[in-house]
């Protein structure tokens, strides 16, 4: 009788215990999904959608797999990253001469400065044909051709180069894009290809009245896409300051009157991020931004109006929108620029990946080159 009496309220005491365990899942069910919506939202709520209520260590737990997920994603970026130092080890560095040195462009100076940089590359063509590297030298010499106009050039380590495409000193739209990760002389076909397509499509879109002019700022060391320094602002740190003196040179050629668009892509956004402040532009796209380092537009401290786009088959969209601190060093870009959040005007870039942005016909060049020339009605929200 007494063994009876003690195996019911042991079937007693296992039911309570389940019905609470079943309850504090059931909390935890209805959490998730909050969580993942604020993941997917990518406005830095995340954190907070998975804080632990009070004595919850299973809910904690569940959080911790999330920013396990993270870490993972950035183990494996650092663990790949350590190819990219050995392989510059086993390159040698590619000699050229120093810059040209020259006064801040003017208007009327701008054959002279197209002509001395043309001159720059020419002698870094030669030196990097006598050292043996027959792709630099042919990337020298033909940005050493006359068709060229050169703003700076620099064929040392990566190289760096500033183009202009179109009649500068006239323009009355102008266009700067800033470029993203793995860009450098050795791959500068492919960004001018894109410049050379917005230029292409602003002057068959631009008014009669209308005169532009794109330019393709090379003038950092991009990050390479698998490697360490593409997690973090630093890059874009040291590439601000020489974006705000451009931008300032820009306007002693220009004056004041022309409207000038940063158009972002990628890395470049965080750049263009962390030079945004008191910036004398009017407008900024940012294009398959993985987000600038910056909560919001107006954590930016700019007057220009701040545009986002990505492509629907853009990897970047999978990017984690988050700031976290690894070993030592904040990596992450924060929140993302197509959130509501973050408060950007969104528009539509197609179905195209982070390499498709300037393909002529899409709708992301299309909608780009209308920012560009001001007719900012004609761009559909997203």
């Amino acid at each position: 009788m007494g063994l009876g009496r003690t195996t019911v309220v042991g079937q007693e005491q296992e039911q309570e215990r389940d019905q609470a365990l079943e309850g504090e899942q059931g909390e935890e069910r209805e959490q998730e999904p909050s969580a993942l919506k604020a993941w997917e939202r990518g406005d830095g709520s995340a954190g907070r959608a998975l804080d632990p209520a009070p004595g919850s260590a299973r809910r904690w737990r569940r959080g911790l797999r999330a920013l396990r997920v993270l870490r993972v994603f950035l183990a494996v970026l650092v663990a790949a990253a350590v190819v990219v130092p050995l392989s510059a080890a086993a390159r040698p560095r590619i000699p050229a001469p120093a810059p040209a040195v020259l006064a801040a462009p003017t208007r009327a100076g701008l054959g002279a400065v197209y002509t001395a940089n043309r001159a720059n590359a020419e002698q870094a063509a030669r030196m990097a044909a006598a050292h043996g590297d027959a792709h630099r030298a042919a990337v020298d010499r033909e940005l050493a051709a006359p068709s060229h106009r050169l703003l700076s050039f620099d064929g040392r380590g990566s190289g760096r180069a500033v183009e202009v495409i179109g009649d500068l000193a006239h323009a009355d739209r102008v266009a700067v894009l800033v470029p993203g990760s793995d860009t450098s002389l050795d791959t500068y076909d492919r960004f001018r290809a894109g410049a050379s397509a917005l230029s292409r499509e602003l002057t068959r879109e631009a008014p009669a009245a209308t005169r532009t002019a794109v330019v393709a700022w090379l003038g950092y060391e991009t990050p390479g896409t698998i490697s360490t320094t593409v997690l973090t602002t630093g890059r874009a740190e040291q590439a601000a300051p020489h974006l705000r003196q451009f931008i300032h040179d820009l306007r002693g050629v220009t004056g004041r009157g022309p409207h000038i668009t940063l158009v972002c892509h990628s890395y470049g956004s965080v750049v263009c991020g962390r030079a945004a402040a008191g910036l004398d532009v009017n407008d900024i796209a940012l294009l398959g931004s993985p987000g600038t380092g910056a909560d919001s537009v107006r954590a930016l401290h700019t007057r220009a109006r701040v545009w986002a786009a990505r492509g629907a088959d853009d990897w970047v969209a999978h990017v984690p929108h988050v700031h976290a601190d690894l070993f030592g060093t904040t990596v992450g870009f924060g929140t993302d620029p197509m959130a509501p959040a973050f408060g950007a005007r969104t528009f539509p870039a197609g179905q195209g990946g982070h390499s498709a942005y300037f393909t002529p016909g899409s709708r992301s060049l299309t909608n780009l080159a209308r920012i560009v020339l001001g007719a900012t009605k004609e761009v559909p929200g997203d």
